[in-house]
């Protein structure tokens, strides 16, 4: 059995709220969880003690038992110092799009015409 430590959604429309669990990979989203693990609510400020509840000694437990944790709470693992950060790399995420750069590229050639017009 596939387990994962991840975020079942609750609240109502537009005013989220997660609780931190332990589930089987295969049930949805908001099914059927194993065990509660703690809270996430992205609504309060990111500085507040409220935003992110967890049981660290629960979580530990499961991540010995060999359960994976999601991105978004591996990160949260992470910031609470229970999770060694995990380095990521996405080059492609500060390239501009295909518009800029062939606005770039005009610009370019408009300053190299402007600089062969000088001599």
């Amino acid at each position: 059995m596939a387990m994962k430590i991840r975020l079942a959604r609750g609240g109502s429309k537009k005013r989220p709220f997660y609780r931190i669990v332990a589930a089987d990979s295969r049930m949805p989203r908001d099914g059927r969880f194993i065990e509660k693990l703690g809270t996430y609510n992205p609504l309060l400020p990111k500085d507040s003690e409220e935003r992110v509840k967890m049981d660290i000694e629960k979580i530990q437990a499961w991540l010995d038992k060999g359960a994976q944790p999601t991105d978004r709470v591996a990160r949260m693992l992470e910031a609470a110092g229970v999770r060694e950060k995990a380095t990521r790399n996405n080059p492609n995420k500060g390239t501009p799009g295909k518009k800029a750069q062939e606005r770039a590229e005009e610009k370019a050639a408009k300053a190299a015409e402007a600089a062969a017009d000088a001599e």
